[in-house]
């Protein structure tokens, strides 16, 4: 027919969109339309993958900031060769499928890091971006550029609105990231409508201010001006002073859709099959639901250009590794996240000496001890802090403080809890890095979302949480942590460590070193506390989660204690004992990897006849799985005060005669004389 409109690539996309969130009656159809040429210029002009090898070093880093948008990125892992065939795209939103309503990685292959909550993917991003500007300070050599890619991702308003897109945007500018290139969808757009009534930033101000260099806005349906664009931002990359680019691209919620394209009814509902049959005249698109053109698959194909692009690369490697032996197999043991040969010697010996140090000590500072002596036999450990270095002893000795144009292995990440969080998923993401942040434990709040992404990607990521308790004494309620740990137990798959002293803050470091599949938190004290493992052959005990620290033949009842607490359950056992009544003491380090023991073990820690009595420093509902209802917590179930610690404590009613007291009342004895 004369004039008719002929279907275009991104045209693919738009359908595939719109068909699968119809057929699914669930899903956002408007950002995957707007987008359409942007994603199209992108991933076949300009972004460094290969289809069949997802996991390729080298390879561009894609992220789609705005999750909601995620029928996007499925059409293009389907259109591009990635193993994600058109009958998933079918099942888009449905159980067990390979499209979640959102990406998420280690479900769909391709998809670099899980994003939805808006604002973290820009930050993984950054984090990444981070990662392979380290990398490659740390590995290339002059005529070796073997570390060598980008990181692009998508973003739109609701991403810029989210507060974590200040902190990682800020740091990006400051640090020169210049490999990384953002893609604004600026469709003025969102849930409740037109965003002009709450959203009237100046965005390319606010990027210039950070640092970076901004490109438009243009418009982000015209492929060739999207196209000049991303050179541009590649050149930045290739410049000693460049800079992050953000590109400001100008688009329309549901592009291509006759009544509903520029509406926010579109960003989050079908079009309805009305509309989207109306959208198949208007694009000229003749052929079936879920179905594309052999002409139109040959454009996306990606599998002869990345295979030249890997196969390049491995050359490349090859010659590195010839003349750099040493150095490329550090870097292929960093990306493939093994620990270094030798390492469980190493860590024996740290054990063995650490336990030998007497005397009181905080456990923030034992963590210090820990990385100095783990440290420097770990190469890929990035540490930081949010602002709080000194408070945290998250530096170590010999470590080299990185910053704009500096590598190194420890970052001041600024005062940005969530923005290092999130940034640290990137990083791990990234692969070459175990990273570490610290803040107050009281302002994991602050970071909670990333904390909670870091353990549904079950990415190594370690957490270092001081002043975890009242024990910080005279700061106030504000920052005395009453119900931090327990909630953070509640997170699936993120291990929490509440060390009583130095070879068990020393043990919490290592396991979480040696864990692969998941974050770990360490929740560590201000205040010294007494040596209650003095033998470094009580490793393997404290590396269960949970242990017998001090049993009593003819035990009657067991007393459980964690962190700076547990002392306080050896002296109710003491005073006990002088009262002729035997109690075990119970140390647990970490309950979620006590409650991954067998049941045997469990049950030999904690023989379900005796009666129980767990002793913390914070809520106690927690307890009552340990307990049960006719057993007690020594805690507090209300916010702290500003006083010195001892006092608090005593104010409180933590203390070991509080134990001893609560012991006698499950036993239904008086105390002597």
């Amino acid at each position: 027919m004369s004039g008719a409109r002929t279907p275009t690539p991104a045209d693919a996309l738009r359908l595939l969109a719109a068909d699968a969130v119809e057929q699914a009656k669930s899903g956002h159809p408007g950002a995957p339309m707007g987008m359409a040429e942007m994603a199209t210029v992108l991933w076949t002009r300009h972004l460094r993958h290969n289809p069949a090898d997802p996991h390729w070093p080298d390879r561009d880093r894609f992220v789609l900031s705005n999750g909601h948008a995620s029928m996007l990125l499925y059409a293009l892992l389907h259109l591009s060769g990635y193993d994600l065939p058109i009958d998933e795209l079918k099942h888009f939103r449905q159980l067990h499928s390979r499209t979640p309503g959102h990406p998420e990685v280690g479900v769909t292959p391709g998809v670099e890091t899980t994003t939805g909550p808006l604002g973290q993917g820009l930050a993984n991003a950054v984090g990444m971006a981070l990662a392979e500007k380290l990398l490659a300070a740390e590995f290339n050599r002059p005529g070796h550029d073997v570390v060598d890619h980008r990181s692009y991702v998508f973003l739109g308003d609701g991403c810029l609105m989210e507060g974590i897109s200040h902190e990682v945007c800020s740091l990006a500018g400051t640090l020169r990231l210049s490999k990384l290139v953002a893609l604004y969808d600026d469709n003025g757009i969102s849930i409740d409508g037109d965003v002009s009534g709450w959203f009237t930033d100046d965005t390319p101000a606010r990027f210039r201010a950070y640092g970076w260099h901004v490109i438009g806005p243009i418009d982000g349906h015209d492929s060739d001006a999207v196209d000049r664009a991303l050179v541009e931002a590649r050149a930045q990359g290739d410049d000693a002073a460049g800079k992050p680019t953000l590109i400001v691209c100008r688009t329309v919620i549901g592009h291509g859709a006759p009544t509903k394209a520029g509406g926010h009814d579109v960003h989050g509902s079908p079009l309805g099959a009305t509309e989207v049959a109306a959208l198949r005249a208007a694009l000229g698109w003749t052929w079936a639901p879920f179905e594309v053109p052999e002409h139109l698959r040959a454009v996306w194909d990606g599998h002869e250009r990345g295979t030249a692009l890997q196969t390049d690369w491995a050359r490349r490697l090859t010659a590195y590794r010839n003349e750099y032996p040493v150095l490329a197999a550090e870097l292929e043991r960093r990306i493939a996240g093994d620990l270094p040969a030798g390492f469980d010697g190493q860590l024996a010996q740290a054990l063995a000496a650490l336990a030998s140090q007497a005397g009181p000590v905080a456990t923030r500072k034992a963590s210090q001890l820990a990385l100095d002596a783990l440290a420097p036999a770990l190469p890929e450990l990035f540490g930081g802090s949010a602002d709080l270095t000194g408070s945290n002893l998250t530096n170590f000795k010999g470590c080299n403080i990185a910053g704009r144009d500096r590598p190194g292995n420890h970052l001041s990440w600024g005062v940005r809890e969530f923005g290092m969080a999130a940034a640290l998923n990137g990083m791990a993401l990234h692969g070459g890095y175990i990273p570490y942040g610290g803040t107050f434990l009281t302002f994991s709040d602050y970071s909670r979302n990333a904390i909670r992404m870091a353990a549904l990607m079950k990415q190594r990521v370690i957490h270092v949480f001081t002043h975890d308790s009242i024990g910080l004494g005279e700061d106030g309620p504000t920052h005395q942590s009453v119900e931090h740990v327990p909630s953070l137990r509640l997170i699936p798959h993120l291990d929490v460590w509440r060390p009583a002293d130095t070879l068990e803050t020393a043990v919490a470091w290592a396991e979480s070193l040696r864990r692969r599949d998941g974050p770990s938190a360490l929740a560590l004290s201000r205040q010294a506390v007494p040596v209650v493992a003095p033998s470094a052959e009580m490793a393997a005990s404290i590396a269960r989660g949970g242990y017998v620290l001090s049993d009593a033949p003819g035990a009657r009842a067991v007393v459980i204690g964690t962190g700076t607490e547990l002392h306080l359950a050896l002296q109710a056992q003491a005073l006990l004992a002088a009262e002729g009544v035997p109690v075990r003491v119970v140390s647990m380090p970490s309950t979620t990897v006590f409650d991954r023991q067998d049941a045997a073990y469990i049950d030999a820690v904690l023989p379900p006849a005796l009666p129980t009595v767990a002793v913390e420093a914070a809520h106690p509902d927690f307890w009552r799985k340990y307990v049960g209802r006719q057993g007690a917590v020594v805690g507090l179930a209300s916010f702290g005060e500003s006083a010195p610690a001892p006092a608090l404590y005593r104010h409180f009613g933590i203390t070991g005669e509080a134990v001893a007291a609560a012991v006698r009342g499950l036993l239904g004895q008086v105390p002597r004389g």
